[in-house]
């Protein structure tokens, strides 16, 4: 084979590599931020403030196993109760969901809305019954949950603290309900532990502005009603939600003494069609706010570097995977094809893939074995599952790179997730 085709293969997977760890190389001082700020941390006096008022929202499909749990456990807050109130929007349910929550002590409404499916057309109509039926109550704010979520019992209280510095967005610690169950669950648990206190936190102690991540998290009543509701449909509503605040100069703090727990799919099937929603939706909102996103990169520091971030996560690394296994497997091809010498193209492409794979298994090793030994105490499961899931964490993170490319392609659609872990708050720690 002509020595310039091997040398190209060699050099366009070291390129990209290059290029993965020059775009990401922030998110490394962000790890050293997060050392010397958790020391700190430690330290500092835990500080009382005046209690606000607050509503407590609940978009539930068909979650009549586990959202008792839920009310049970924000009734449990060590919190003024008649500080408190719980709505439970049963939105397009066919079980006993609205009942299971009534008897829980929620106030609850039935949404029946085929045409407009998800989950921020479910907040909406929730905000818009508050704003009507409830405007005398005054809350200042929401906190917006997922049904089968359960909360510590200081979680309001805390969430509260950094509430009153100003954050008109908050969002928390979020751990996992079912960590041990294998290794799809803990692999969701562990990146999303390593997003709290890799990512948030030291955004939140560089004065940056963090970013919500589906459910556990507490929006200011004056931003709600003067963006007129909840005014994000896309198939990551969350993500949309934090980049449209971030574009407006909103900073986005982060609480991480407010732990929550979640339910992590635990089949490849469910995960698949989960994580795809969420690829397609990363690309719904760049294709939506990308010009702003990164136009607002050169506003300046106040702002500029929290877009940098946000376009970051939400693009780079789906896109930089996808034009490596494109690019090699035309490679390949040519090699079958004989356009190249085929045994030289496939053995040079193929060392080339095995040294790209390897180096990525072993940042990604490396970002979840730190997690895990820092974390330790939180993740409620066996040491040795602890150690093992570690290891398997790179593997469920590689399936990313099959999930994004078939999002390019694909329609995808909002189904629903079966919640079916029945714990206590109790039971999980």
């Amino acid at each position: 084979m002509d020595l310039s085709i091997s040398t190209f293969i060699e050099n366009f997977n070291f390129l990209l590599f290059l290029l993965f760890v020059m775009i990401y190389s922030y998110q490394f001082v962000y790890m050293f931020v997060a050392f010397v700020a958790k020391r700190k941390l430690r330290k500092q006096a835990r500080r009382e403030v005046a209690p606000s008022k607050y509503a407590v929202i609940i978009a539930a499909r068909n979650e009549e196993l586990v959202i008792g749990q839920l009310i049970k456990s924000i009734k449990n807050q060590k919190y003024p109760e008649d500080m408190i109130d719980i709505f439970v929007i049963a939105d397009n349910c066919t079980d006993q969901t609205a009942r299971v929550a009534e008897q829980a002590g929620a106030i609850v409404r039935k949404r029946l809305n085929k045409k407009l499916v998800g989950k921020g057309y479910a907040l909406d109509y929730m905000f818009k019954i508050i704003e009507k039926e409830y405007a005398s109550e005054k809350y200042e704010g929401y906190f917006i949950f997922d049904a089968d979520n359960l909360l510590n019992e200081n979680y309001i209280a805390e969430m509260n603290k950094v509430f009153n510095r100003g954050y008109r967005v908050v969002t928390s610690y979020r751990n996992s309900k079912n960590f041990d169950q294998n290794w799809i669950s803990a692999g969701y648990a562990l990146w999303f532990l390593h997003e709290a206190e890799y990512l948030n936190l030291p955004r939140m102690t560089l004065g940056t502005s963090c970013a919500i991540s589906g459910t556990g998290f507490l929006v200011h009543a004056n931003l709600i009603r003067s963006n007129g509701g909840w005014i994000h449909h896309l198939l990551t509503e969350d993500i949309e939600f934090s980049v449209s605040q971030i574009i407006k100069g909103e900073k986005i703090g982060y609480c991480r003494n407010a732990i929550f727990y979640d339910e992590q799919p635990v089949t490849f099937e469910q995960s698949w069609n989960q994580r795809l929603r969420w690829a397609k939706g990363f690309y719904q909102v760049f294709g939506k706010y990308g010009k702003k996103l990164l136009g607002g990169i050169f506003k300046g520091k106040r702002i500029g570097f929290s877009c940098y971030d946000m376009a970051m996560t939400i693009m780079p690394a789906m896109l930089v995977s996808c034009m490596s296994i494109t690019v090699n497997l035309a490679f390949y091809a040519a090699g079958f094809l004989g356009i190249f010498d085929g045994k030289e193209v496939i053995d040079t492409t193929t060392l080339a893939l095995l040294k790209y794979i390897s180096w990525f298994y072993g940042l990604l090793f490396v970002l979840g074995f730190i997690t895990t030994l820092t974390e330790w105490k939180k993740i409620h499961c066996s040491a040795w599952k602890k150690v093992v899931y570690t290891s398997t964490f790179p593997l469920f993170m590689f399936t990313y790179i099959p999930i994004a490319i078939v999002a390019l392609f694909k329609d995808v659609t909002w189904k629903p997730i079966v919640h079916t872990v029945v714990k206590s708050i109790d039971e999980v720690r």
